[in-house]
């Protein structure tokens, strides 16, 4: 059955395949990955065996050529089995793209049939230790040096940090460039380039099972051809593509939204107190009653951003509003949630709990909920 209005039969069996995939690949070893704080590189290749790594990139590097719909299914279904899988819809979605936009023939024959096998798995290096939402202001640095750029500096909260091999790095390639954003490059540098180490896999609070890392680059010899796009391009690059890395993470809240809903439902019907079932309790009925109207509202929300998306509109202001008020929404449920579930809901085995302490940086990464309303009040004409 479609979700979406823009669906078509061949979503419909590209879902339920990657449905039953999951089921057999990924949900029975999840709780194993959030032990051992990785996806293991295997379940990589295998979803890349399946077609479900980069399906929009064009056939002649190796990919199937759908569009972003697809994007949208993988990314539903990879987090409905927890939000510890939002490294490949990082690859797939974020970073995979620059390469399609920005990069040059050479590039992307070099590297994009690897991202579709998942011998090549990318992160996007943006923040450092002291620059989170003001980017324009990052200190790594990247100076030419005849057909080499030296970049030095450091990154941090680096997604797919620890299997990474492919990062797009943002750096300053001139320092005392005036607005400081025209100062800005990307650079595409891989594992094992001379000068460029990773550092220690950070401890988060949740999302144990994506692998997050710092990584150090100290006097980095980068070749000039890994330039992505035209030097000092940088900064209007990444404005460009934050539209959809924001929708994607809307996207990943709203789906969590929902599969926290279900698992209250089937939970408050089972669970008795005083002879009847929770659910049948007033208290519990307004809860969620109020629980499944703000996710039908987010779904209807969402829906119509990814048609507009689809169609190549503009939804700044809207992505803006929808990332941050999905994103908060699914904070205050998975509190309401955890609260219905009782004492049973502060306990590791139940779902939920990974719900509650996986939801809240949503608020915070892609720009924080905060830079959205500025975004929107900017856009409204305010400021």
């Amino acid at each position: 059955m479609a979700r979406y209005r823009f669906e078509t039969d061949e979503h419909v069996l590209f879902r339920e395949t990657l449905r039953k995939f999951l089921a057999k690949e990924a949900v029975p070893h999840y709780e194993q990955w959030e032990r051992d704080k990785v996806i293991p590189v295997s379940f990589w290749k295998q979803l890349g065996e399946m077609g479900f790594l980069c399906p929009q990139v064009e056939e002649a590097y190796g990919g199937l050529g759908l569009d972003f719909s697809y994007g949208v299914i993988i990314g539903e279904e990879m987090e409905r089995v927890g939000a510890g899988l939002t490294g490949v819809g990082l690859h797939n979605d974020i970073v995979v793209p620059y390469i399609e936009s920005f990069g040059n023939e050479a590039q992307k024959q070099r590297w994009l049939p690897g991202c579709i096998t998942a011998d090549v798995i990318t992160g996007v290096a943006m923040t450092e230790p002291g620059t989170g939402s003001d980017l324009a202001s990052i200190q790594t640095t990247a100076i030419k040096d005849g057909e080499f750029y030296i970049v030095n500096g450091q990154k941090t909260f680096i997604t797919n940090g620890v299997n990474g091999n492919l990062f797009l790095v943002v750096v300053k390639t001139d320092p005392a460039a005036q607005p400081k954003h025209r100062g800005i490059s990307l650079l595409l540098v891989e594992e094992g380039t001379p000068g460029f180490t990773k550092g220690r896999q950070l401890d988060k609070v949740g999302m144990h099972a994506q692998d997050t890392a710092e990584l150090y680059f100290e006097d980095c010899r980068v070749p000039a051809r890994n330039l992505l796009g035209e030097e000092g391009k940088g900064f209007s690059y990444l404005m460009e593509k934050l539209q959809q890395e924001r929708l994607v993470v809307a996207l990943s809240a709203q789906t969590a939204s929902e599969d926290m809903l279900a698992m209250t439902l089937d939970y408050v019907k089972s669970r008795e107190a005083f002879g009847k079932s929770i659910g049948s309790f007033q208290n519990t009925q307004f809860k969620l009653a109020e629980i499944a109207t703000k996710v039908e509202l987010g779904k209807a929300f969402l829906e119509s951003l990814i048609e507009d998306h689809l169609a190549g509109k503009e939804i700044v202001t809207k992505v803006s509003m929808a990332k941050y008020w999905i994103t908060e929404t699914a904070r205050e449920i998975s509190a309401e949630c955890m609260q219905l579930h009782g004492g049973y809901g502060y306990m590791e085995e139940y779902k939920i709990a990974r719900r509650y302490r996986d939801i809240p940086v949503a608020s915070i990464y892609a720009g924080t909920n905060e830079i959205m309303k500025l975004i929107i009040a900017k856009n409204m004409g305010l400021g």
